[in-house]
Parts: structure tokens; C-alpha cells; sequence
């Protein structure tokens, strides 16, 4: 392992810094791609007004906070100042919608992935494109605003993610990486752009051409992992480094998604390999062979970060419903004076979960705080409930409620891989279910019906991907593919730990699919009866 210290005072290091939706958090890296400093600020979206939002002070606050935690971390451990750094990447949630007018104001509060506001704009979309456009995606935002007439619309001289904020506010450059950038607009990836001919149907559409500027003019330029995407100016770095210990003139490489930096944290870009993220949202990605068939609402087309197509299921929910009940069981362990670190409480329940019966015993939980197109529900009412003669037990509790986070998910998958017929050879799994060893491998295996591996890195995610990919803007070798540069300098053939489907899982986890799908019209009547 290289020496962090002189890594850093070198200048040597590298840092990624992603926008979770719960948490950002920044990962240091040596030459070796080895974690060396990490900071993190937790953070939650705010629904006002009926939107999922998050303030311009929230974000710049929680980078600040975060930096300064990482920068901290790299003092205490190796008595060092960061001043410099060798490339900085930024990533985030993907899609969303943050528009600007010419001054650089932002228009209307930022509009979240987490929205389903779109369904108008996306539905009609989809058929104008005949490429299925998802609520979460930023052109839906803009179509749907225009739908509703909005007064925002006419001065809007430029729109862009999070992440792709951040990096204009850092860089002045407004760019942003092809695997982001397709989940704004779909891209052609034989051009690595966007897709001109919907670029001009877009346009072409009556509702449109009263304004006066065009799409292309106002979205972000499209770049590939490798480019160089503009250098952190002195401002950027004052917004940055509140403590002004970090000088200006550092590259950053094109802004990316959560999804693309997922996909290099597993070393999941090359066709046939596919990477699931299970945190607060959760979402699998395929890279393909070929074509689909067919349009579907429930896959999107993206791509990796160097353009290449990619099938991707997104659900809008995972763990939050199943974090809430092991918060209850935490809140009951300190009424009893027991102070038991969460991470045990997690440990204890999961691996508990996996002495349950296989399809739950008749438990059913839906964890939808939110909206879920995969299955079209647009307001989120989470629901447990069970059959009076159900095997109501610990383990099965905690067993439907882990299913329960992967259910949508499982849905579909099953069109990707039992209709489409897209062949994969293994998933790499990363994200917070995964983290208690050997159970949310075993569960994403049994929903998948396919080898599911985790990495050791995993741990780090997305910013450590992020970071990865800064530093294959600097260090590559002229004409080296982005997987070349992982399988060969990053993960070395490391495979991860590979777990196959229990036969009696996988059957287990049909049955409990089963029931859900039968019992996705009584969530949908639940959501009109109780209109909270």
C-alpha cells in the first residue's frame, strides 16, 4: 500500500465526494485506489409543498461539512494538511431538476428523483420517443412544467442534477458525464450524445416551440469518463474548503450518477455484468448485448459512464420502512436501559430473518413511502399486514420486511431477465443491505435467480467510485477502456464474494411476489382511502 501521507503532501491523492440521499459522504484515494480518508454528513429531503426538495443551504452546507470531516480525518491519521489533489470527482442522485436563469438564479426549489408529478409529461414522452421516459427523469420535470404552464419556463437558460450543479458551481463548466446525462435525455450511444432525432421531436412539439430557447441549447455538454471536465477555479475551491487550505487549479472529471458510480465501484461496465444498489432507493443495471425487444415502463436505457447501453430497473424504495422498524426495536431496547449499537441490533435481526420460513408464512409488507411506478402507485402508504393463521414470529417479520425492500425490484428484473431474455453472469450487490454479511446477498440472490457477488469496496460506494473514475481521468493509459482500467489496475480479477440462489429461496420469494402483486390493488385503495 502506498504511503497516505506522502500521497497527500504529494498531491497525488484523489477525492470523490457523492450526494446520497440520506448521506454525503467523501472518499480519499491513494495511487493504489485505496481508501485513505473519508467524511460524511447526513442529510434528509424535506417535502414542501408537496415536492421532495432539498435547499441550496442543505447542499452546500452538507459538502462543506463533509469535506471538512474527510480533510480532518486525513490530519488526524497522517499529521497532514490537504492544500492539493490530483483530480476530484462529484456524484449524486441522479435525475431531478434544477433550472437557472441567465443570472445563475435558481428558477423553483429543486424537484427530486423522489417526485412522481410527471406521470403527464412521461406517459406522453415515452410515446412521442417510443423510449420509455420515467417520472424521475429531468426532461419529464421540464415537460411536465411546461404542461402546467409554469411562469419559470421562459427564463430558463440552463438545467442540470445535483450533481452537475455542484460541478458548474466548482468548475464553471456545464457538463456533465454520458451515464448522468442519460438520465436527463436519452443518449444515442453510438454517438455518446444525446439522441438528435428526439432532441428535434422534442422541440418539434406543439407545447414547445412557444419558447424561445432549444432543449440542446439548455441542457448540459455530454462528456466520457476519461475527459478532462474543467478545473476547480478559486471560488469553487473557497466553496469547497471553508478553511481555505485548498488551492484552485485541480481537473475534475465529468459529473456522474449514482448509478454510473455504482457500476464502477463493482466493476460492472462491461456487457453481461450488472450491479444491484439497495439503499434508500434501490436499482439494478445490465449492461446489454443487444437491443430490447420491446418498450417497457418498468426498464429504463441508460448508460455506463463511457456511454455503453445499460437496462436499469429503479424503485423508488428500499430500506426506509424496513430502517423504521429497526428503529422501533432500538427505541424498546432503551426503554429497558439495554444500549445496543445499531449496527448489532441489524446484525441480530437479519440474520434472524434468515431462520424464517421461506415465503414469509403469510406476512406481506409493502415499504412504500413514496410513489412506485414499476408498480403504479403514485403516493406512498407503507402497509404490514398478515392473514389472521400466519406464522406472526420475529423471523418472519423481519423476513417480509427485507423481501418487502426488494420486492418492486424482483418485478422488474423478472421482465428484464425472464422476458427480454438478457443474460447476465453475475450482480455485484453494494449499498446499506448488503452490509450485514451474507444476508442481503442471500435475499437479492434468491429475487434475482442469479449469482449475486459483494466486494470488500463495496463498503465505500458511490464516492469511492466517483473517486475511481477521477483518478482514470489522470492516470490512464492513452486509448484504455474504462474496464480495461478496472479489471487491470483497480480490482486486479478480484471477483468478491460469490453467493448462488437457494433453490428453496428462490421459490420462497416467488410465492411471497405471488401475494404482493395480488394485493397491489388494496395498497393502491389504501392510498385513496387514507389521503394523508
Amino acid at each position: 500500500m502506498a504511503d497516505a501521507k506522502q500521497t497527500i503532501e504529494n498531491g497525488k491523492a484523489v477525492l470523490g465526494i457523492e450526494f446520497g440521499s440520506t448521506r454525503i459522504k467523501a472518499v480519499l484515494i491513494d495511487e493504489e485506489h485505496n481508501p485513505i480518508a473519508t467524511g460524511a454528513h447526513d442529510w434528509e429531503n424535506q417535502l414542501v409543498d408537496g415536492i421532495w426538495t432539498y435547499s441550496l443551504d442543505m447542499i452546500w452546507n452538507g459538502i462543506q461539512d463533509c469535506y471538512t470531516k474527510m480533510a480532518d480525518d486525513a490530519k488526524k491519521k497522517y499529521s497532514v494538511t490537504i492544500t492539493k489533489l490530483a483530480a476530484i470527482g462529484i456524484s449524486g442522485m441522479m435525475h431531478g431538476y434544477l433550472p437557472f436563469d441567465k443570472e445563475g438564479n435558481l428558477l423553483v426549489p429543486f424537484r427530486t428523483w423522489r417526485n412522481t408529478i410527471t406521470g403527464e409529461a412521461a406517459a406522453e414522452l415515452t410515446k412521442v420517443f417510443d423510449f420509455n421516459i420515467p417520472q424521475r427523469w429531468s426532461i419529464a420535470h421540464l415537460y411536465q412544467a411546461i404542461l402546467n404552464k409554469e411562469e419559470h419556463v421562459k427564463k430558463i437558460d440552463y438545467f442540470t442534477t445535483l450533481a452537475g450543479y455542484i460541478h458548474w458551481q466548482l468548475t464553471g463548466q456545464k457538463v456533465m458525464g454520458v451515464g448522468e446525462a442519460s438520465g436527463m435525455f436519452p443518449i444515442d450511444s453510438a454517438s455518446r450524445n444525446y439522441d438528435a432525432k428526439m432532441l428535434e421531436k422534442f422541440d418539434a412539439l406543439d407545447n414547445v416551440k412557444a419558447y424561445s430557447w432549444k432543449l440542446e441549447e439548455i441542457l448540459p455538454k455530454v462528456l466520457t469518463a476519461g475527459e478532462n471536465a474543467g478545473t476547480l477555479t478559486a471560488e469553487g475551491a473557497k466553496k469547497l474548503d471553508v478553511s481555505g487550505n485548498l488551492e484552485g487549479g485541480i481537473p475534475l472529471a465529468p459529473p456522474e450518477g449514482d448509478a454510473g458510480t455504482g457500476m464502477t465501484a463493482t466493476n460492472s461496465v462491461a456487457v453481461r455484468t450488472g450491479n444491484v444498489s439497495a439503499g434508500t432507493s434501490v436499482f439494478a443495471m445490465v449492461v446489454l448485448e443487444k437491443a430490447l425487444s420491446a418498450v417497457h415502463e418498468e426498464l429504463d436505457l441508460v448508460t455506463t459512464p463511457s456511454g455503453d447501453a445499460v437496462a436499469m430497473v429503479h424503485c423508488n424504495n428500499c430500506t426506509s420502512d424496513l430502517n423504521a422498524w429497526i428503529g422501533l426495536f432500538k427505541e424498546f431496547s432503551e426503554m429497558f436501559g439495554m444500549n445496543i449499537d445499531m449496527n448489532d441490533i441489524y446484525g441480530k435481526l437479519y440474520n434472524n430473518a434468515m431462520t424464517g420460513d421461506k415465503d414469509c408464512g403469510g406476512l406481506l409488507a409493502f415499504n412504500l413511502f413514496s410513489g412506485e411506478p414499476v408498480i403504479g402507485l403514485n403516493e406512498g402508504r407503507p402497509m404490514f399486514a398478515r392473514k389472521p393463521d400466519a406464522k406472526m414470529n420475529l423471523a418472519n417479520f423481519m423476513r417480509t420486511h427485507l423481501y418487502a425492500s426488494l420486492a418492486t425490484l424482483k418485478i422488474g428484473c423478472d421482465i428484464l431477465f425472464k422476458e427480454e431474455k438478457v443474460k447476465v453472469d453475475t450482480l455485484y450487490g453494494h449499498g446499506g443491505l448488503f452490509k450485514t454479511k451474507g444476508v442481503g446477498q442471500s435475499i437479492l440472490a434468491a429475487a434475482m435467480d442469479a449469482p449475486v457477488a459483494v466486494m470488500e469496496t463495496a463498503g465505500e460506494g458511490g464516492p469511492w467510485g466517483m473517486a475511481v473514475l477521477a483518478a482514470y481521468m489522470v492516470n490512464r493509459s492513452e486509448g484504455e477502456a474504462l474496464e480495461d482500467y478496472l479489471s487491470g489496475k483497480v480490482f486486479h480479477g478480484e471477483k468478491g464474494t460469490v453467493m448462488q440462489p437457494d433453490p428453496a429461496d428462490v421459490k420462497g420469494f416467488d410465492e411471497y411476489i405471488a401475494s404482493y402483486k395480488a394485493a397491489i390493488k388494496a395498497q393502491k385503495d389504501m392510498v385513496e382511502a387514507l389521503p394523508l
